[in-house]
């Protein structure tokens, strides 16, 4: 399971709802939270919303933690910075802005196609084109970073499981290396799927 572009089908009211709506909702939400939170307790009140839209999509436990389980490693290395430079609290409260984010975001990608977000952002973009906007290229910039989310979240994933499988302690570089080949190899296979579709147009 990755974070995003996994679209679980589904009739509640979070799927019924309409992409534009939602899309701007999670927009809305992300930014109150990073703006509003300032300390660790302020982030209850979020974090029980959030498990009740969690509910409300009808969405299991074991998979709304699936989704955010790739984000560990990143959490765990924000989580020590802010804790040396800042403290205890201003991490707890970076991280908690993270997570409540990631699901956020998962829960869209859950709720909603890809290809149904995309046509809202399309359509809301539409009157910028008599200014040279084109929406549709910004529709597909918006479905390559969406898309390039999971896939780097599934890079460092199997190199994790491989590093463990292999029974490997941890190493930066060990590490390291393998995502930014995994990444890179990655990016070249989606340049060659663009370019033979014309996107490179």
């Amino acid at each position: 399971m990755t974070t995003l572009g996994h679209y679980r089908a589904g009739t509640s009211i979070l799927h019924r709802a309409r992409p534009g709506y939602k899309l701007l909702a999670l927009i809305v939400a992300i930014v109150a939270v990073s703006v509003f939170v300032r300390s660790p307790w302020q982030l209850v009140p979020p974090t029980v919303a959030v498990v009740a839209l969690y509910v409300a999509a009808r969405i299991p436990f074991r998979i709304a933690i699936a989704h955010l389980r790739p984000a560990l490693w990143m959490l765990l290395f924000i989580g020590g910075f802010q804790i040396l430079v800042a403290g205890w609290e201003r991490a707890a409260v970076v991280c908690g802005v993270l997570i409540l984010s990631i699901a956020l975001a998962a829960l869209m990608g859950l709720t909603t196609r890809i290809s149904e977000m995309l046509d809202a952002i399309t359509a809301f973009l539409t009157p910028l084109r008599r200014f040279g906007v084109n929406p549709e290229r910004i529709a597909l910039l918006l479905a390559m970073t969406i898309r390039c989310i999971p896939l780097m979240f599934e890079v460092i994933t199997q190199v994790s499981e491989a590093r463990k499988a292999r029974g490997l302690g941890f190493s930066l570089r060990s590490f390291a290396v393998p995502v930014i080949i995994g990444t890179l190899m990655t990016a070249d296979a989606m340049g060659e799927a663009l370019a033979a579709r014309g996107a490179d147009d």
